[in-house]
Order: C-alpha cells, then structure tokens, then sequence
C-alpha cells in the first residue's frame, strides 16, 4: 500500500466537515479558561454551521455543478459500460456474508439495468478496496457475486479488481477492456463523481460516453431542519470538490472541472 494512498485518507479524515467541528469543539474546551472569547467562538461556529445546515439548501448549491455537468445519454448502440466501485460496503459484506450495498447503490442497479438494455454490451465492474485495512473481499468479487445472483451473463462481464481510486480505476480498466476506436463505452458512477471520473478517464486516453446515477443535490427547498443528513451528503460533495483539486494537481484529470465534448 502506497504511502500517498494512506496519507490522502489520513488527510481526509482531518479536513472532513465532522472533525473540524470536533477539533472546534475541543479546542474550544481547551481555551475555556485561558481565552474565553476564543472558545465561545469555536463553540459558535458549529452551531452556526449546524443552523446554516438546517435552514439553508447549501447541499443543493455544492451539488448541483457537479450533477449537471453531464447529461444522461440515450445511445443507440453501446459496446461496453464501466460502473465504478464505491457502491459496496465491505465491512458489512464480510459480517454479513452477502453483498451489501452503500448510499451509492444506483451504480450497481442501473449498471444491471443497462446490461439488460443493451445485452451485448461487456459490462466491466471497476474496484478493488478504497479502505486503508484489509479485508478478506474486494469490491470486484463482491459485485461478481451480486451481478450473478441478478442474472448477468458471466460471459459478458469483466472485473478489474486492483484500483483503489478513481485514477487507479480509469489506469486499469483501460488495459482490461482494450477499447477499440469507434466503440461505446458507458461510464456508470454517482452523478457528482462524474466530473472527476471522465477526467481521468480522458487523462488515459479513453473517451467514454458519462451515464450518471445517484443524484443527491435536487432538493432546493429552505428551511429543511435536518442537519445531520445534510451535513453526511455535504462531507461527500466537499470531498468530490477537493478532489477535483487534487487529481488537477497530480495531473490525473485532463482538466480542473471536465466538461462534455462537442460530440457528446
């Protein structure tokens, strides 16, 4: 495991909205004596994030770039379709025994659904384990494992079970499926990782058509008063944005916010 894999996770876990609130609240605690104005703002701050939450659509504002980048196609013809992993939940699946699936379900169930739409399409499931600690299964046997259950034909899927990330999925699912020039390949993630994805996907070489799911900033109302949900899809969104940022530093995307082609 690649030093800069587990450094981009313990980064995350520092940056990600819950700990800075945490570390807000516990420095506020730790300042409560020797500098009271200090810690009344520390405590203010995530109050006033958790009001702003509760009463503002700020998710829908965050999300709403990222989902409309890209349309959803209605192709005629498709070759091949790529879901990317990241709909799987491991721990789950390996306490459980059976495929268990995360909020990012609508990867899977619509890459099913376009396998049957189109069924001589290949249909290659991209994803090994995101997680810094091990376990027993990957996400490529995991979704082995539900496509067979669904009734995929074996015969037409391929699993590409070594990435670890997105620019790790685009780097190896292009040497597995060998694309030719003139063919269709679907792209199947959540509707505010496409934008990254199709960076990195184009940054190897491979332009795919984006199909996004799993759409999460559609709802615009004010005055919502549901904070802790808010803030869980919010952590995802922040994430997607930095990123964005991230990759376009590492040169893993071919821009800093991938745009459709004319064509497309």
């Amino acid at each position: 495991m690649s030093a800069g894999f587990v450094l981009s996770k313990v980064l995350w876990g520092l940056l990600s909205p819950a700990s800075l609130i945490f570390l807000a609240l516990s420095g506020a605690w730790w300042w409560h004596r020797r500098r009271p104005r200090l810690s009344r703002a520390l405590v203010a701050a995530p109050l006033l994030a958790f009001g702003a939450l509760g009463a503002l659509p700020l998710l829908h504002w965050a999300a709403a770039p990222l989902e409309r980048r890209f349309p959803a196609p209605a192709p005629d013809k498709v070759d091949g379709i790529i879901v990317l992993g990241g709909a799987l939940d491991l721990p789950n699946t390996v306490d459980l025994r059976q495929p268990a699936l995360d909020g990012a379900a609508e990867r899977m169930t619509q890459a099913v659904a376009l396998s049957r739409r189109y069924p001589q399409a290949k249909l290659l499931f991209s994803g090994g384990s995101g997680l810094v600690r091990s376990h027993s299964f990957n996400e490529s046997q995991v979704a082995r494992a539900l496509f067979e259950s669904l009734g995929v034909d074996p015969a037409h899927t391929l699993y590409e079970d070594r990435s670890r990330n997105t620019w790790e999925n685009a780097l190896y699912s292009k040497k597995l499926a060998d694309p030719q020039p003139g063919q269709t390949w679907l792209l199947v993630t959540s509707a505010w990782h496409m934008p990254r994805a199709v960076g990195c996907f184009r940054r190897v070489g491979w332009t795919v058509l984006p199909y996004p799911v799993d759409y999460l900033g559609n709802n615009a109302e004010w005055l919502q008063f549901d904070a802790s949900t808010q803030l869980d899809l919010l952590t995802v969104v922040l994430h997607e944005w930095l990123g964005l940022l991230a990759y376009r530093a590492l040169g893993h995307t071919d821009a800093l916010f991938p745009a459709p082609l004319p064509a497309h």
